[in-house]
């Protein structure tokens, strides 16, 4: 109290002596990416591997690679890591494969070797048609969460009425668009296995090291010390580097035990935009009633 505390890392920062994700190296790192969904809904009927591609130089990963549940657990378990064959597709870029590759530039020519091939099916892009039902998404209502919060005694009726004899009733609906948060350095993880242990070692920029552990337990069907998480310096989050850190630590932590080596994942800044989480666009119904109290306005007026 009364104190200045001094950034922890803010010297470090600002003379360039800190060490993001992507200054980390580990002996013997590969590096991963990922192939995505080029489709906003469908079902994904295969993935299919260039027969021209030597593919004795990476490792791909799928969903059946899993070894625990194929989920990234947080709040809800509506999101899959990687989507499985024969399963939905629910957006465009949702990650279908990885590969990982002592370079790079090799990772990513692989991934271009590989091709979800996806039924489409017709998408919703309106909320008023995803309330409508038009193409069921997600339970029977597409309606993720509900949720009610009423404040004093009054009944249904009893709010009505105080609206009926408001002064004035202010009425109106508000929209808001997505935002990104636009952090200076973009999502990257890096993941490692102890053997014969078994334990899995995951350091990367985020902003909730406890959400990539939960997450971590139910993917790799692992005990709490089974998985050691740990937070590098991280340039900027906004909350966009709050639970999706799980899914990529996922994503690293597969192709790391699938490699042998240490995989580490860093998304260029396209990627970043097109592919993670941000703040979701809003739509406000709000409604105010204004009463006149005599003694009140005679005062102000005063």
């Amino acid at each position: 109290m009364g104190t200045s505390v001094p950034r922890v890392d803010g010297v470090a920062k600002v003379t360039g002596r800190a060490r993001y994700l992507d200054d980390l190296d580990a002996p013997g790192a590969w590096h991963g990416a990922t192939i995505r969904s080029n489709v906003a809904f469908g079902v994904l009927d295969a993935i299919d591997l260039d027969p021209a591609f030597d593919w004795s130089t990476v490792v791909v990963v799928t969903a059946a690679d899993i070894p625990g549940t194929n989920v990234i657990a947080l709040i809800e378990d509506d999101q899959p890591a990687l989507v499985p064959i024969g399963a939905r597709v629910m957006h465009v870029d949702e990650p279908i494969a990885l590969v990982a590759a002592p370079s790079r530039a090799l990772a990513f020519e692989a991934a271009r070797h590989i091709t979800p091939r996806i039924r489409a099916l017709p998408p919703v892009f309106e909320l008023d048609d995803a309330l409508a039902v038009k193409q069921r998404l997600y339970h029977d209502t597409n309606v993720f969460k509900e949720f009610l919060i009423r404040k004093g005694h009054h009944t249904d009726d009893e709010l009505e009425a105080a609206f009926a004899r408001a002064a004035q009733v202010i009425e109106g609906t508000y929209f808001t668009s997505p935002q990104e948060q636009m952090y200076i350095e973009p999502q990257a993880m890096m993941a490692s296995w102890d053997e014969p242990a078994r334990r899995c070692h995951i350091v990367g920029s985020m902003q909730c090291p406890y959400y990539v552990h939960k997450a971590m337990k139910a993917l790799l069907g692992c005990g709490p010390e089974d998985v050691v998480i740990t937070q590098s310096v991280t340039g900027g989050g906004f909350g966009g580097k709050e639970e999706y850190p799980s899914m990529l630590a996922a994503h690293v932590a597969l192709l790391a035990a699938k490699a042998r080596h240490p995989v580490k994942i860093v998304y260029d800044r396209d990627e970043d935009i097109a592919a993670t989480t941000k703040r979701h666009p809003c739509r406000t119904r709000h409604r105010l009633a204004s009463a006149r109290w005599p003694g009140r306005l005679e005062s102000a007026k005063k």
